[in-house]
């Protein structure tokens, strides 16, 4: 019963901590994956600047608009990748835009 109690408040304590549950910092951060597969579709790397992500957007874009034989969907999913991209450099400062 002390075994069952302890786990608890360990994992309370590291909820508390790291704002995620013990069992979630064994897999792969959600926010990570969804940043490498926006950076993996628009072809950039982790230290690509404001400038390449909207250049590798437009890249895209040219390639998937719906007048060129893409699709809408590819449209969204490419103008989601660039805004998900372009919000992590806003939330890491000016500094990182370059």
């Amino acid at each position: 019963m002390k075994f069952l109690l302890l786990a608890a408040l360990a994992c309370l304590a590291v909820k508390l901590l790291a704002g995620r549950w013990p069992w979630e910092l064994l897999g792969p951060n959600p926010r990570e994956v969804g940043e490498k597969r926006a950076r993996n579709l628009l072809g950039l790397g982790a230290q690509a600047g404001y400038d390449e992500i909207i250049e590798a957007h437009r890249r895209l874009i040219v390639k998937v608009h719906p007048d060129r034989g893409g699709t809408a969907d590819a449209v969204h999913e490419a103008n989601a990748a660039r805004d998900l991209l372009l919000a992590r450099i806003s939330a890491r400062g000016p500094d990182a835009q370059g």
